[in-house]
């Protein structure tokens, strides 16, 4: 049984004059999608992804195959809500988010990514990016070509290789965490990652143990230095883990960029529990 605590914020930052990011955080799933396409299309696709994930949280226990589901189902209301308008040919969302997910190891936490929106996990007071962005920078960083650093700045780092609103419908990477009490993960689209470099997001996280003071800064932060595009974060913490589950070794390597629908679990992590404050909580039952 899980309890967790969660945070979210949003903004439309400084530049954009729509929001077309969307963002889910109800007990048991937490996802944020980034639209684009122009005019408001990238805010209907991204409203129709997090639609449909919002379906899938009314149904328990959820397996890691249902995420992968319902973004082919996300994917395909997309493509038909294009062919209905011409304003919205072409339209198109990255997707990103946790769920809790039941396996024969107990409740684990599913990390999934589309696209170059992103999932880190901060513990022992680290920082680590679980997702691998699916977007033609990354596919040169990964080739040796091009450098982290410089990939920030290059002209084609808003280019992504995978999208909600393609054909064929876009594999999902899913990572299987164990959860562990006292790590926390941060859910977030490019707007937040495009401004705030890991160590100034670290030092967000490390400095508010409320998930949702954390949320608010992070978004005001990536604003106040920019606020180029539209930022969305969640931020989630996993309080209390009861009748863990032994821990669970590496069984897969990290998939490539560009390698669709790799599934992998990952080692877990410790960190000290945070102190208790006000915000949303849930206790999730067995699956």
């Amino acid at each position: 049984m899980l309890t967790l605590r969660w945070g979210s914020a949003t903004d439309v930052g400084r530049v954009r004059t729509l929001n077309e990011d969307s963002l889910l955080a109800v007990p048991g799933l937490f996802v944020v999608a980034d639209g684009m396409g122009g005019h408001a299309a990238g805010e209907v696709a991204s409203q129709l992804a997090v639609a449909e994930f919002a379906r899938l949280a009314e149904q328990a226990p959820m397996r890691a195959e249902d995420l992968t589901e319902t973004v082919r189902r996300a994917n395909e209301h997309i493509l038909s809500a294009s062919a209905e308008r011409d304003d919205r040919l072409g339209m198109g969302t990255t997707l990103t988010g946790v769920g809790v997910v039941g396996s024969e190891q107990g409740e684990q936490l599913a990390v999934f990514n589309v696209g170059d929106s992103r999932v880190y996990r901060f513990t022992e007071g680290k920082l680590g990016q679980l997702t691998v962005d699916h977007s033609a920078v990354q596919e040169l960083v990964d080739a040796g070509r091009l450098t982290a650093q410089a990939a920030r700045s290059h002209p084609r780092r808003n280019v992504v290789t995978r999208s909600l609103g393609s054909h064929p419908s876009p594999a999902p990477d899913v990572w299987l965490v164990r959860p562990v009490a006292g790590d926390r993960f941060l859910v977030c689209s490019d707007g937040l990652t495009g401004e705030l470099e890991d160590p100034a997001i670290a030092e967000v996280l490390a400095a508010n143990p409320d998930p949702q003071a954390a949320a608010d800064q992070l978004v005001s932060q990536a604003v106040a230095v920019g606020g180029h595009d539209n930022v969305t974060v969640v931020v989630l913490d996993v309080v209390e883990v009861l009748a863990a589950e032994p821990s669970l070794q590496q069984t897969a390597a990290m998939p490539a960029a560009g390698q669709a629908g790799a599934t992998a679990v990952l080692p877990s992590g410790e960190l000290p529990l945070p102190p208790t404050v006000p915000m949303p909580t849930a206790t999730l039952p067995p699956s």
